[in-house]
């Protein structure tokens, strides 16, 4: 779960909300993923896989 924004983070759900909302912005950034033109789910899902590899490999070849 998520905090609203502007909620404290004394209760804990909002610890991971910047690192959520990045990740999701990453993801964005793949025009096909934004528009979303198919109508099955699984072609979409599908889109979502490739480029979680692709982020990860460029985050992989950064590190070493």
């Amino acid at each position: 779960m998520i905090a609203e924004r502007g909620q404290p983070h004394g209760s804990g759900l909002g610890t991971f909300r910047r690192i959520v909302e990045r990740t999701i912005s990453w993801l964005h950034g793949f025009r096909r993923l934004r528009i979303r033109r198919e109508r099955r789910g699984d072609i979409h899902e599908a889109f979502l896989g490739l480029a979680t590899c692709l982020i990860t490999h460029h985050h992989v070849q950064r590190l070493c």
